[in-house]
């Protein structure tokens, strides 16, 4: 597959999750902030927004989500919903004090909903389009809010191994409809917000996490796609083994997939998934995806991921099966870290782009693959991603070696504007600045420490931050570096 198949130009785009925009709520949303970001990125020459995964966030982490195919409600403006007609201004405006709030004022807007046929029409076609999923992520939602909370292996038996005639009395549940309901709001927003994008030129660019939370729906409804054992729970979890970032390694927790279950019907689970985030963006990155290769099996009651064992995976007849059912894949592989040769192969057989982090390149070894003069053009660079500090931070934080090293190629100590400039400069096909780069803010800003399990995602900009001057220099450099369409 050549590079163009995925990457199809010179682009610069920026990473920001849509939680961190202005508002007025506890986080951002799809609407009127969303908008004006779009017109911000324009006016900086960006053609590409990254938002990293937008499904709903276990621990505040979308990455830990509840479903692999559903949106967060937390997402969706209520503002929006008022010019509809569906809220009154009072309404919205209480909704914005918390989640508990949010959900009670779009029960208010139900019924009125329900009270315009088109409307119902399109929340039936909408049902039926994502059948494949929505049913059991609203039946696990609601049984898990009359649980109290109780992850599904605590459950009642009947809700626990979904009864038929218990999972009956849960579906027609004002609750369970609410949960359908919030969907088609979610993904109605979003390809409105889709559509404002692309006709400013303006393409989405999302993220899947390859494993899913084990309380999750999609565990519980696909038991037997997972390596559990006769109680719900994993034989072995996921992670990775000890290296020179951890002498524990990372014990993740997520279960494994029974890889040979889900090939014996196509990868039919992943074909669902694929397709799904398909219609929500027009590149799609994997992470970790050298877990397509091989991943690290840990046993369930092991406290570290130093006892494991790698594992094959049948990423070659996934990735086979995916593009013979759905086209060529608009995928990034996320191949950071310790990658083996047979993870490259898998990549370059798929000729799917890797990445290249700038902030990695500083270790004094000239052919340090995250130095621009190392990079080829099917790929995607960064200055940092979601889960380093901010360049600003980062800085701040190195050795004295590896900032003299840093300053000596870059030529300055300007760092900041230098490795954005560098990164744009680069023969990458894509390059993404984090927005925290494009304002040159600091530690506080940062998105997620991995490892650290309390206060990440919680990043908002203002904009009183963003100034004028900052754009044009972005947009500025676009164009200097081919980046921004004439």
């Amino acid at each position: 597959m050549p590079a163009a198949a995925v990457l199809d130009r010179r682009r610069l785009g920026v990473l920001l999750h849509p939680s961190s925009l202005p508002g007025a709520g506890p986080k951002g949303d799809l609407g009127c902030g969303a908008r004006r970001f779009v017109d911000t990125l324009v006016a900086a020459g960006v053609s590409i927004w990254q938002v990293l995964p937008l499904g709903p966030p276990g621990g505040g982490s979308p990455y830990n989500s509840s479903s692999a195919y559903a949106g967060d409600p937390g997402l969706i403006s209520l503002e929006d919903l008022m010019e509809s007609g569906l809220l009154t201004a009072a309404e919205a405006q209480e909704g914005l004090a918390d989640e508990g709030a949010r959900r009670r004022v779009i029960g208010v807007a139900w019924p009125r909903f329900q009270g315009r046929p088109a409307e119902m029409r399109a929340l039936a076609d909408f049902g039926r389009r994502h059948e494949a999923w929505l049913t059991d992520y609203a039946l696990y939602g609601c049984i898990k809010e009359q649980c109290a909370g109780a992850p599904w292996w605590e459950w009642p038996p009947a809700f626990k191994d979904r009864d038929a005639a218990a999972l009956a009395t849960i579906r027609e549940h004002v609750s369970c409809q609410l949960r359908i309901f919030e969907q088609f709001l979610f993904f109605q927003q979003w390809h409105a917000l889709r559509a404002y994008a692309a006709a400013r030129g303006v393409r989405f660019f999302g993220d899947i996490p390859i494993f899913v939370a084990e309380d999750s729906a999609d565990v519980w409804a696909h038991r037997d796609l997972f390596v559990l054992d006769a109680f719900g729970r994993p034989e072995i979890v996921t992670g990775v083994p000890p290296d020179y970032f951890s002498a524990h390694g990372q014990r993740w927790g997520n279960p494994h997939y029974r890889w040979e279950r889900m090939e014996s019907d196509g990868f039919a689970w992943w074909q669902a998934r694929i397709a799904t985030q398909r219609d929500l963006f027009d590149w799609i990155r994997i992470d970790h995806f050298r877990g397509f290769a091989g991943a690290w099996a840990i046993p369930f009651s092991a406290a570290t991921a130093t006892v494991g064992e790698w594992r094959p995976v049948p990423g070659d007849a996934l990735l086979k099966a995916l593009r013979a059912s759905l086209g060529e894949l608009p995928l990034i592989a996320e191949d950071l870290g310790l990658i083996t040769d047979d993870v490259y192969a898998l990549r370059d057989r798929y000729g799917l782009p890797g990445m290249r982090v700038l902030q990695f390149g500083f270790d004094g070894d000239p052919r340090n693959p995250h130095l621009p003069h190392n990079y080829d053009e099917n790929c995607v660079a960064y200055t940092g991603t979601h889960d380093n500090d901010t360049t600003a931070g980062w800085y701040a934080g190195l050795a004295p070696a590896e900032r003299e090293r840093a300053i000596e190629y870059l030529g300055t100590d300007d760092i900041v504007p230098a490795l954005v400039r560098a990164v744009i400069a680069s023969v990458a096909r894509f390059a993404i600045i984090p927005w925290q780069d494009v304002l040159g803010l600091g530690s506080a800003a940062r998105m997620n420490t991995p490892g650290v399990p309390e206060g990440n995602w919680r990043f908002r900009f203002s904009w009183s931050e963003v100034s004028s001057r900052e754009l044009g220099r972005l947009a500025r450099l676009a164009f200097l570096y081919g980046r921004k369409t004439p």
